[in-house]
């Protein structure tokens, strides 16, 4: 079996159904530093262990979600709507 993905909307689909949106990190706020802004930008954390992570249903509802994904073996822990968490 493939790698499937709970939408909160659509239910289980194939992950192909989706993009992948990159890590949820927390935004610095107006006030951040330059160094805070480039490291919001470009550094990932890409652990190995269990992440939070965007995606977007893209042949489906057009959302925007989050997951809990684990990285070493794709297995997708909850997914749920930004701010349920």
């Amino acid at each position: 079996m493939g790698f499937l993905l709970k939408c909160p909307s659509c239910g289980d689909r194939d992950v192909y159904e989706f993009s992948y949106g990159g890590e949820h990190r927390d935004r610095p706020d107006d006030r951040g530093s330059l160094e805070d802004w480039l490291s919001y930008i470009y550094t990932r954390k890409n652990e190995a262990d269990v992440q939070k992570e965007w995606w977007y249903h893209r042949y489906g509802c057009k959302k925007w979600f989050q997951a809990l994904r684990d990285a070493r073996n794709n297995d997708t822990k909850r997914t749920f709507w930004p701010g349920e968490e």
